[in-house]
């Protein structure tokens, strides 16, 4: 009988020993699966199918429930859910920084998270080329940039707030050449104006403040013979003669008669010919009715522009009109009747060619 009751019971131990053996293996399969759905949720890819690059816009003021909202409309994450999860297990909620942040395929959650979480944004490349006003220096801004376009209106009509440059609500654009310039997303409406400021204030070297001087003309001058300059012609090896026109002209205390100053002042940057009507428009920037420069550039011009007025060189010309084989090029004259000459050789291809 014993050696049977012995048997028996290493039998039953026997099998409670698989029995427990089963459990936990399954129970340790259960956990690794719970482990490897927890980090998949942490570190898988949870992005949405986008092209190469998406960016994540969050608004200065903005609430973690105003985060989670902009990935749903923005289409930024996969599963909210598990990005809420990670996201509170890492204290963003607390954290939220305002910004503009780079989202790649791929992206888990903790890879957002953190990002978010660090602030680290990727930086806005703001490309100003030739803008003729200060509303579209206003809409650039705001289509690339958080900064307020109505705060930034604003700033560019306080004449107490432009006076510490040592500019006005006419000369504001001078503030602005154009460059490429590194701004952060949520960069405010004056950091904007002082960080353009300043770059005014570097490419104003001694020597071309020495070369305006020279030309007995302030930077501000410059910059507004420039802009017409700039608006008469595209030919960068023309420009230092078209300048010395518009210079001579302001020495005698002629009438500049620019005709991008009248376009300036009607508001009509289409207008091919200037004819009689337009040039009797009342406007402070209408060259053809006022003496002396206009109050304010009439475009942002280029470096070469500003850099073709300070080495303008000594010329008798007052006088220019486009050239009759339409090359783009001008035809200068001393004189009137020189002028005249060229002007009516150029009127006869116009109304040829049915303008």
């Amino acid at each position: 009988m014993l050696p049977s009751i012995f048997m028996a019971k290493r039998k039953q131990s026997g099998t409670k020993s698989v029995l427990l053996k089963r459990t936990l293996l399954i129970v340790g399969c259960l956990l690794a699966g719970v482990l490897v759905y927890i980090s998949y949720r942490v570190f898988g890819p949870n992005t949405k199918a986008f092209g190469d690059n998406k960016y994540f816009y969050v608004r200065t003021g903005s609430t973690y429930s105003d985060v989670l909202e902009g990935l749903r409309e923005q289409s930024i994450v996969r599963n909210s859910t598990s990005f809420n999860w990670v996201a509170k297990e890492l204290g963003y909620p607390s954290r939220v920084k305002a910004g503009r942040y780079k989202i790649t395929p791929g992206m888990s959650n903790f890879d957002i998270v953190k990002l978010l979480r660090s602030g680290r944004q990727a930086p806005v490349d703001l490309v100003i080329n030739k803008l003729r006003t200060k509303q579209d220096f206003i809409h650039k801004i705001g289509i690339n940039l958080e900064a307020d376009s109505v705060t930034l209106a604003a700033m560019m009509r306080d004449q107490v707030y432009l006076r510490q440059f040592g500019l006005d609500s006419n000369t504001v654009m001078c503030a602005v050449l154009p460059n490429t310039y590194e701004f952060y997303w949520n960069t405010s409406a004056d950091a904007v104006f002082r960080k353009l400021e300043k770059a005014r204030e570097a490419f104003w070297t001694d020597e071309r403040k020495a070369k305006a001087k020279a030309l007995d003309l302030t930077p501000v001058q410059v910059t507004i013979i420039a802009s017409i300059v700039e608006e008469e012609t595209n030919k960068n090896d023309e420009k230092p003669l078209v300048s010395s026109v518009y210079i001579n002209r302001f020495r005698k205390g002629m009438r500049l008669q620019a005709d991008p100053t009248v376009k300036f002042a009607l508001q009509d940057f289409g207008l091919k010919r200037i004819r009689e009507v337009h040039t009797q428009y009342e406007s402070p920037y209408n060259t053809y009715r006022v003496a002396g420069l206009p109050p304010g550039p009439i475009c942002t011009p280029s470096e070469k522009s500003i850099n073709a007025v300070l080495n303008t060189p000594d010329t008798d010309y007052l006088y220019f009109c486009a050239r009759a084989d339409f090359s783009g090029y001008h035809a200068f004259a001393a004189t009137y009747s020189e002028h005249l000459e060229n002007a009516r050789k150029y009127q006869a291809e116009l109304n040829k060619r049915g303008y």
